[in-house]
């Protein structure tokens, strides 16, 4: 018996080694649009495949290995966003685009990054899960351990939440230009 068990530890340490293998830019872009810094996201991403490797014997179940692991990246993400951070003068060149002088180009949202960053952790989760990782409402409530009828709900009131946002934002700015700033 005991050699079984160590058989079924190896196929789920396989298995989580596969599954992480195949989804790492999906967990790269996850925690990325979390935290919004290359080197934050890659630790991220290389803390929550240690945590699920090593944790691989407590799979119960292979058939939801996949959403185990982006659970545990998920967390990963949540303790990232949690910790303070003392930012030293090359980390914050690099978080507003400067990096020794080079600059980027680079298109972004600020309005709607800014507005994602007004909704509750577990709010915008929801979202950027189901708009920017193409999960389904079926994999997200999963993944969060909600009920999909809970997850729709909120993702409802988020989106109308991220609307009321943008739109205001749109209206600010045409005030200020039709004042002259």
């Amino acid at each position: 018996m005991q050699f079984f068990s160590g058989k079924n530890k190896n196929t789920n340490k396989e298995l989580i080694e596969q599954i992480i293998l195949k989804n790492y830019n999906q967990y790269y872009r996850l925690a990325y649009s979390y935290v919004h810094t290359e080197a934050d996201a890659c630790d991220i991403v290389q803390n929550g495949a240690y945590k699920a490797i090593k944790n691989s014997h407590s799979l119960k179940n292979q058939e939801f290995a996949a959403t185990w692991v982006y659970r545990i990246m998920l967390n990963e993400c949540f303790q990232a966003v949690r910790r303070t951070k003392v930012l030293s003068y090359e980390a914050i060149q690099e978080e507003d685009g400067v990096e020794a002088g080079i600059y980027e180009d680079t298109y972004v949202d600020i309005d709607l990054q800014r507005a994602m960053e007004m909704l509750s952790l577990r709010d915008r989760t929801i979202v950027m899960l189901k708009y920017f990782e193409d999960k389904t409402l079926e994999e997200i409530a999963d993944i969060l351990e909600e009920n999909v009828s809970t997850v729709k709900s909120r993702l409802y009131r988020s989106m109308k939440k991220l609307r009321e946002m943008l739109s205001e934002d749109k209206s600010d700015s045409l005030d200020l230009k039709r004042e002259g700033r």
